[in-house]
């Protein structure tokens, strides 16, 4: 369990996808550039590869990522956020990945809490 504090500390914000390529090297990860509503956009290297096998289908559109984790290099690729997913299983054992994103469009940038 964390404690609300510790919970005020996490900086989840909505992204827009300016681009989507498959890593690679990788059958899993795909390389991101997402709108934050800075300056310059952010790298963000996910392993949802799998389930978006066609990257272009995620360019336009908004999805939650975790902004304030520190970067971390994957594949020697840094990655500056955390795209916030979970999986949806099915009966024969297989899985897809499902994006979290908002119910409505707004800003790139906006935070959620």
């Amino acid at each position: 369990m964390i404690n609300f504090d510790d919970f005020q500390k996490i900086e989840i914000k909505v992204g827009g996808i300016l681009s989507a390529e498959k890593v690679e090297g990788s059958e899993k990860l795909l390389k991101l550039s997402v709108d934050f509503g800075e300056e310059i956009p952010r790298q963000v290297v996910s392993g949802i590869a799998k389930t978006f096998t066609t990257p272009e289908i995620l360019i336009g559109k908004q999805f939650i990522f975790i902004t304030n984790l520190e970067p971390r290099k994957i594949m020697g690729l840094e990655s500056q956020a955390m795209i916030l997913a979970t999986h949806k299983k099915f009966k024969d054992g297989s899985e897809e990945i499902v994006l979290t994103k908002p119910a409505k469009k707004v800003l790139n940038g906006s935070r959620l809490g």
